[in-house]
């Protein structure tokens, strides 16, 4: 998309503020950086220095300008400005300078916005709305959770004069915020999600929020909501902003534009029956819980409102996708998963959070830590006998409760128990050796200081982690299906440790977004998740002679690639007794010409001779694997091995009593060779972040990085030698910094000696010596490092491919190799 230019003088102007220095070379400016560490193009970028409680932007100019940055906004006179090349204006306020430019920005458009906001389900309401929209429009929406003061100026900057629909949500957390917002996002439809008790502590009570959040509707043409919040509606009334604009309401208690009849739950789907236009309509969800369906209904009314029809509302709702929530998930002490939600403290979120919990089936103890919720609205009593109530639907083993006001109420809790006064006393008195093998949510208001529970229930690990970043993930798996047909399958490959990124974690979030079939390298692998609660077909790659009994126990599918694999399962059948009517699902692998594991071609008639014999076993596909098929100059034999395959299986198939699936297409595959889906995929390494072709390097997120701190600086005089068999011998004066991460990290020793690099502040630091064990030594000559800092060996701004080249291989064994005792840390947001 084309971006709108703004010369300095047009921006001073906007922003009301002076120019204090002006090259004549004067910049258009189209893009916005407040964040000195997300700088990607310098050139027609203009630095905003905005001034919080946490830090001050002016102290990174120097290091802007260094980084090729000419355009400024600043409000600190003092500040010298290191050259004289650049377009400096002064404001008095930086924040408001930035409101001011973006409110001037969507001036510029006579598009259709969207305004959001409510106490929750913003950011999935807004999400929906584009996948549900994006067909038909070009849209511009908020990313992620940009719903600031800071965050919505960022998001409404991003209009472009392609864009049909802006699609923005607003957030605040005190009075007088969403006015400001108002100006800038200048929602033509509004939609109010809901109220409840979030930031209630600045407001003298819910009525005033309610108030201030109808700010953002002030010049809408239709507000969407539901009168159902009573306090929420009697609010409206009174304000008598209804004489002003116009309303689409949705109900299940009273007459409406949609009126909701009936809602049913069934097989992990939500029919909603409602009745608009004085006839029946429907629509079907894959979602059950109370708060998607809620969105749901939202975005199901904003779309009628829009004039859509409601069989094609009712086509796409069915293939809504779930947004990841906020969530921080790491490997806890005594084998336990810690799932660390303190980004809302009511009772709405807490459903919310609780329904994550339960999508973790690595363990079937559930426990809450849960502290007092502060400014509910609720008397006490009321409060915790609701969370009682939902602790004990949500099947939840044990709640601790924490603080004066849950402890009270703890004889409402019907379930396993620990009453504590305060975190000190929770952290004083427990024995943690209590938790074991669960699953654990921390709930806890901030003033709480939770962080100090999830610091303590935290596995102990050095200080090199491996982040994993499970909305990339998805991400990654839903740009993939956008490339699939409707009906082709996918099948994840989560073999050796999914690549290192972790087992069951992985195959989880996986499950929970809906994968058809999971591929694991050993049967134990394949054992692992399902004890971890892992429910999805699993495919066994390579199973081994003493693995079939368990692979029949745990309802495992094997690879069967040779008449010995088939005489081995015959004979595991046996012992086990196997029905007839209940057979054995097998995948049959196919040598087409890699020759690696598969039948061969002339093997074919006894195969299927002999799978006709064995009542036992259900073939459930046929595949095989292309040997190059990111290798544009082999697509020769790659269109070879593909014909060879379809002769094979339909040779097989010919012969079978019923349809037997097909696939061939690896991550490369699925982009070179669109018409080859067959029935199925698999997903491989791109999965992870890491791409396969060149077309997908600007579409695939980075999964996971690998990251450490910084233990030890020191300074090396000349002619002074470093590391193991003294290999780094120092010329000149240097200084070095010292990093836990070694060989038995995963950090190659080949990257010895300077033939590998780390990085610091974003800046390389060369390895210096043999690296050891357990750390590494590098050259900060004259970088500002300091003890403690983060160090990245490889991440999003520094790609594993790049490590991989550096080794002369490829990322999947610098990913594979990542030592398990390096700890992984999830997010989820």
């Amino acid at each position: 998309m084309s971006s709108i230019k703004y010369t300095i003088r047009e921006i001073a102007d906007i922003v009301g503020g002076n120019i204090i220095s002006q090259d004549f070379n004067d910049q258009s400016v189209t893009d916005i950086l407040i964040d000195s560490r997300r700088l990607i193009t310098p050139g027609r970028c203009i630095f905003i220095a905005l001034k919080t409680k946490k830090n001050d932007g002016h102290k990174y100019i120097d290091e802007l300008y260094n980084k090729g940055i000419r355009n400024f906004i600043i409000s600190d006179p003092d500040i010298k400005l290191k050259s004289e090349d650049v377009n400096c204006i002064y404001s008095e306020n930086t924040l408001e300078a930035l409101q001011r430019l973006t409110a001037t920005h969507r001036k510029r458009f006579s598009i259709p916005v969207i305004g959001i906001t409510g106490s929750n389900g913003k950011t999935i309401v807004k999400e929906w709305l584009f996948q549900l929209l994006s067909k038909d429009k070009r849209i511009v929406r908020s990313p992620k959770s940009y719903n600031s003061q800071v965050g919505v100026p960022l998001s409404v900057w991003q209009l472009k004069p392609e864009c049909e629909l802006g699609i923005f949500e607003a957030g605040m957390s005190e009075p007088d915020e969403m006015g400001k917002l108002q100006g800038i996002i200048n929602p033509t439809i509004g939609i109010f999600t809901n109220i409840g008790p979030a930031h209630n502590e600045n407001f003298i009570n819910i009525k005033q929020k309610v108030g201030e959040k109808l700010k953002l509707f002030t010049k809408v043409k239709t507000l969407i909501y539901t009168p159902d919040y009573s306090e929420m509606q009697e609010t409206i009334i009174r304000s008598e902003i209804l004489n002003n604009i116009e309303t689409f309401t949705w109900s299940k208690k009273q007459d409406a534009n949609l009126r909701i009849e009936k809602i049913t739950k069934q097989n992990n789907k939500t029919s909603i029956h409602g009745l608009f236009d004085s006839a029946g309509i429907s629509i079907t969800i894959p979602f059950t819980d109370e708060a998607s369906i809620e969105n749901a209904i939202h975005c199901w009314a904003t779309m009628l409102y829009m004039g859509y029809d409601n069989e094609t509302i009712a086509q796409r709702m069915l293939t809504l996708q779930p947004i990841a929530m906020r969530l921080e998930m790491k490997e806890g002490i005594n084998h336990c998963s810690i799932i660390n939600d303190s980004y809302n403290s009511d009772i709405i979120s807490l459903n919310i959070a609780i329904d994550f919990l339960n999508q973790q089936n690595q363990h079937r103890r559930k426990t809450v830590i849960l502290s007092d919720i502060l400014q509910s609205g609720q008397n006490d009593e009321e409060l915790y006998e609701e969370i009682a109530v939902l602790l004990t639907k949500k099947g939840i083993n044990k709640i601790i409760g924490i603080g004066n006001g849950i402890s009270k109420q703890k004889d409402k809790f019907q379930i396993e128990k620990d009453f504590f006064p305060s975190t000190e006393a929770f952290l004083r008195k427990y024995s943690f050796s209590a938790l074991q093998n669960e699953s654990i949510l921390l709930k806890g208001a901030r003033v709480f200081e939770f962080e100090q529970i999830s610091k303590a229930l935290q596995q102990k690990a050095h200080e090199t982690v491996l982040e994993i970043n499970l909305n990339a993930l998805v991400h990654n798996l839903n740009y993939f299906r956008k490339k699939l047909n409707p009906e082709t399958k996918i099948m994840a490959m989560v073999k050796a440790f999914s690549y290192g990124s972790g087992s069951f974690e992985i195959a989880s979030i996986l499950q929970y977004h809906r994968i058809d079939y999971l591929a694991v390298a050993y049967a134990d692998e394949g054992v692992e998740l399902r004890k971890a609660g892992i429910s999805v077909p699993i495919m066994v790659m390579n199973p081994d002679e003493q693995s079939y009994d368990a692979i029949i126990q745990h309802s495992l599918e094997p690879e069967i690639y040779n008449f010995r694999t088939l005489e081995l399962l015959e004979e595991a059948i046996k012992s086990n007794i196997i029905p007839e009517n209940k057979p054995v699902k097998v995948h049959i692998k196919l040598d087409t010409g890699m020759h690696r594991l598969g039948f061969l071609p002339e093997e074919t008639d006894i195969l299927i001779e002999r799978l006709q014999k064995i009542k036992s076993i259900y073939v459930q596909s046929v595949f095989s694997h292309l040997a190059s098929s990111e290798d544009s100059s082999d697509d020769g034999f790659t269109n070879y091995q593909i014909d060879q395959f379809k002769k094979i299986s339909a040779k097989i198939q010919e012969n079978a009593t019923h349809k037997i699936m097909m696939h061939i297409l690896n991550s490369a595959g699925i982009n070179r060779f669109p018409k080859e889906q067959f029935d199925m995929v698999r997903l491989g390494i791109s999965l992870y972040g890491v791409p396969s072709v060149k077309s997908d390097r600007q579409n695939l997120k980075n999964v996971s990085t690998l990251k450490s701190t910084i233990s030890q600086v020191k300074n090396i005089k000349a002619g002074e030698t470093i590391g193991y068999n003294r290999s780094a011998k120092v010329e000149n004066d240097m200084t070095i910094a010292i990093v836990p991460v070694g060989y038995a990290d995963g950090l190659n020793r080949k990257l010895s000696n300077g033939k590998g690099k780390i990085y610091i502040s974003n800046m390389p630091a060369p390895i210096v010596g043999n690296i050891c064990m357990d750390m590494c030594m590098v050259d900060i000559t004259g970088l500002k490092v300091n003890e403690g800092d983060d160090v990245i060996i490889f991440g999003k701004e520094h790609p594993i491919s790049e490590l991989a080249d550096a080794l002369d291989t490829i990322p999947y064994e610098v990913l594979t190799n990542i030592s398990r005792r390096v700890k992984r840390v999830y997010y989820h947001e």
